[in-house]
């Protein structure tokens, strides 16, 4: 039988592993697909750049274009990132006959709906798990495992280097600064790390999960997106005293039919299943209607990882490239409508400075009471110049809850609201 024959694009951390595990599982990689698979090129961009792996020279060239529209090649795996040329490339792939595997987020969050609409009419596959979480299989679950069911929540930690700094705060007791300065040195963190700490790459992520699970286009813009560069040791010892911990949450929820996805550092508790993932892991929490609750955890990054994820997915095409048939493509059929943040339902702890006298706590419960918010819990830290208010409310729409906030930096009596955060998974 004629062999697969496979392009892969880029050859950094991911791409790198990608070729390592066609070229040392070759054998096994054909008695699973049925039909032997062939590394036909790799597309970089320097030839004399250092590599993780050997490549046969001959394998190696600048011309991606020119890889990907041969007609020889079966399958193409694109591990570059980032919407140009990858977007170009993939397209330019699909159109030349050849089934897509990507582990590009940025890109699905942006423009997925054209590459679905390009490989649809090649009539060939595009995978993605990669794109998500990395060795963790979360999207194929929602694409197919799940796609009998009605999801109505997922609720996760999808980018490492975030949870890394959090929980360095929490165990330790270090601010933010220190904490990245450590993810950096260990490369769990970029030189720039903005993509990670001020949520972009969750968001990214967000956005495809909301897709896959509500049936609807998402993508990043409508993401609310937060990071955590504000979040201070103080907020991380606060939540430690009312037993939580701090996270970086993608949450995706139907709310009365609609749509919510968001980003953003919240406490949850301590007994959350999420709460216990540690260091740079991932978890994704997935709740349904008839299989109930569900947990996906594992490592959520770094080259390995996620090219066992590609390669998953490319055994699958492969099959399908066989067989003469296609997995599933997009599935858009709901197009709910998208909430804006504002009436997200949601729950605050708010810390305020205080002036220490008589009245002062009902005045602050009246601000509460004042946009229809109720209080859950609060308690009084300190006395005199020290002293400060915790107050944790009751679920409300975060547009009230953001109206209150804004109402108590106006009052008299709070000197200062030192720290706002969102409470999750406490229901």
């Amino acid at each position: 039988m004629r062999p697969l024959k496979v392009a892969v694009l880029g050859c950094g951390s991911v791409g790198s592993q990608v070729v390592r595990l066609l070229q040392e599982q070759s054998d096994d990689l054909a008695a699973r697909i049925g039909a032997p698979v062939e590394l036909a090129g790799v597309a970089v961009r320097r030839l004399d750049a250092p590599r993780e792996v050997e490549v046969p020279e001959e394998l190696l060239t600048t011309d991606a274009i020119g890889l990907v529209t041969r007609e020889d090649i079966d399958l193409v795996v694109e591990v570059i990132g980032g919407i140009e040329p990858a977007r170009t490339l993939i397209l330019a792939a699909l159109d030349n006959g050849a089934s897509v595997v990507t582990a590009n987020k940025a890109l699905l969050a942006e423009d997925g709906p054209t590459l679905f609409e390009a490989a649809e009419k090649a009539g060939r596959d595009l995978y993605f798990e990669a794109a998500v979480a990395g060795a963790i299989p979360i999207l194929r679950p929602l694409r197919e495992s799940l796609a009998g069911d009605k999801v109505t929540r997922v609720l996760g930690i999808v980018n490492g280097t975030t949870n890394f700094i959090l929980d360095k705060m929490d165990t330790s007791g270090a601010g933010f600064a220190d904490a990245l300065s450590e993810a950096q040195a260990l490369g769990y963190a970029e030189a720039d790390p903005t993509a990670d700490v001020e949520g972009f790459d969750a968001a990214a992520k967000a956005a495809i999960l909301a897709s896959l699970a509500f049936h609807t286009r998402v993508t990043a813009a409508d993401v609310h997106r937060e990071g955590i560069s504000d979040v201070t040791a103080a907020d991380v010892a606060s939540a430690r005293d009312m037993g939580s911990v701090v996270k970086l949450l993608a949450i995706c929820e139907l709310r009365d039919g609609a749509v919510s996805a968001r980003v953003h550092p919240a406490m949850i508790p301590a007994s959350h299943p999420l709460a216990s993932v540690r260091g740079a892991y991932n978890a994704v929490f997935v709740e349904s209607e008839a299989a109930g609750q569900l947990m996906f955890y594992g490592p959520g990054a770094g080259g390995s990882p996620t090219a066992s994820a590609v390669l998953g997915d490319l055994v699958t095409v492969a099959r399908n490239r066989l067989a003469g048939t296609r997995g599933a493509g997009e599935s858009a059929y709901a197009a709910r409508e998208l909430l804006p943040m504002g009436e997200t339902v949601t729950s605050y702890h708010v810390q305020l400075d205080v002036d220490d006298r008589a009245g002062v706590l009902a005045a602050v419960a009246n601000a509460f009471a004042d946009q229809g918010v109720s209080i859950q819990t609060v308690r009084q830290e300190g006395r005199g110049a020290d002293a400060q208010l915790v107050v944790v409310s009751h679920p409300a729409r975060d547009a009230q809850l953001a109206a209150t906030v804004e109402h108590l930096r106006n009052m008299d009596i709070v000197r200062d609201v030192t720290s706002v955060m969102r409470v999750e998974g406490a229901e």
